[in-house]
């Protein structure tokens, strides 16, 4: 058995861009940034940030071009794969690409609140695996209940 399964919870380094296969299949591409502070060996803090190309498809592909924008947060799960390609001047370089399951809009950054006026809180906040209704995907509301104490 194996398994491959990632978590960012990051910014969009560009607007998404949205095409359409030959079959009509929405297909969504955008890079995402991740980043953390450490100390390098003379004890500044230093920050380091991680680069990933992100592809979500169908409904979500269609929802992350509609609502996202440049420097939105958001949270995905998906499967890593390393590409690796040769850039004009010859030197192999290596990408990390995501191949998205699941999203969810963080807010703030770059999302686009104007386009949120008609849409329902759980199809606008969270968009769940492609093949499913957004609206069974909804954040469960906050109460006391759910308080693990």
């Amino acid at each position: 058995m194996s398994f491959n399964k990632i978590t960012i919870v990051g910014n969009l380094g560009r607007d998404p861009e949205l095409r359409y296969t030959p079959q009509g299949t929405a297909v969504c591409d955008f890079s995402m940034a991740t980043n953390e502070k450490k100390r390098d060996k003379a004890g500044e803090m230093q920050d380091i940030t991680t680069w990933f190309r992100v592809t979500l498809w169908e409904r979500q592909a269609e929802n992350a071009s509609k609502y996202l924008t440049k420097g939105a947060s958001v949270y995905i799960e998906g499967r890593l794969r390393l590409e690796e390609w040769t850039d004009r001047e010859g030197n192999t370089r290596h990408t990390l690409a995501v191949r998205g399951t699941d999203m969810q809009f963080l807010g703030g950054g770059g999302t686009r609140s104007d386009e949120f006026a008609g849409e329902s809180s759980g199809e606008a906040e969270f968009a769940g695996p492609a093949d499913a209704p957004a609206r069974e995907f909804a954040p469960p509301a906050k109460g006391d209940d759910d308080i693990p104490f």
